[in-house]
């Protein structure tokens, strides 16, 4: 274990989580109305309604897969009876599914963005540095994920899962995560630049949520027709009296 792996495996963790909380808090005091994804569905709508609902459906499904596979130990599924082969089957079956619809949803939200002008004017600076990274993040997990089909695969329950909650006890299983193979590294990596990039993108609107929708009061909505515009009537002919008068 060198110094170069306590500084990845053991300080930048701690670094990265320092910037995405700070961030988040800056941007929120003093960019509160940033907190939104600059919505370009205006623009153009066909690709959208195609890509978005892929890529954050299938992110979803990726961030359920992960938090899983790092935070469940291997302990608790032999507890309930889950076997192995059936746990890495599901991972790789449920995973590799939700990771190519991820891509697949991103490929078209990135295609739309280069090929509409109006949304291709609205990309901002911090886009262009995060859309790649998130791309190259995507890749080296679905990279990893691949890796499961050889005949004597890694198993990341005993190394970067034991290493990623070892994170929570302040005391990093640095070993842990210096021995996982190069595409589990690479992946740890660019995931962490991710975090240290979401406060200051459009990603940060994930961490919003409209609760005071559920306290506020009902908007009262009132029609047009309820009221009778007045009948014209010949001149010198009095007019008909109101119907609460005729009542």
């Amino acid at each position: 274990m060198t110094r170069l792996h306590i500084a990845l495996w053991g300080v930048l963790p701690y670094l990265v989580l320092t910037v995405l909380l700070a961030g988040t808090a800056w941007r929120y005091r003093y960019d509160r109305f940033g907190f939104t994804t600059r919505s370009s569905q205006l623009h153009e709508h066909r690709l959208l309604s195609i890509g978005g609902p892929l890529f954050h459906y299938g992110l979803l499904f990726v961030a359920a897969g992960h938090v899983i596979g790092l935070l469940v130990p291997e302990s608790f599924t032999e507890h309930v009876h889950v076997h192995e082969w059936l746990y890495h089957a599901n991972a790789l079956i449920v995973g590799g599914t939700a990771g190519l619809a991820t891509l697949a949803g991103l490929a078209i939200l990135l295609h739309r963005r280069l090929r509409v002008p109006a949304v291709r004017a609205a990309t901002s600076r911090s886009d262009r540095a995060v859309y790649p990274v998130l791309v190259c993040v995507l890749l080296a997990g679905l990279t990893a994920t691949a890796t499961t089909l050889q005949p004597h695969p890694y198993d990341y329950r005993l190394g970067v899962s034991r290493w990623f909650r070892s994170l929570f006890t302040l005391d990093p299983n640095v070993p842990a995560m210096a021995h996982a193979p190069l595409a589990y590294q690479v992946h740890a990596l660019l995931a962490m630049t991710l975090f240290a990039l979401w406060p200051f993108s459009r990603l940060v609107h994930a961490f919003t949520a409209p609760l005071g929708y559920l306290a506020r009061p009902y908007v009262v909505y009132r029609s047009r027709g309820t009221r009778r515009a007045p009948t014209a009537h010949r001149p010198g002919q009095q007019p008909a009296p109101p119907a609460a008068a005729r009542r």
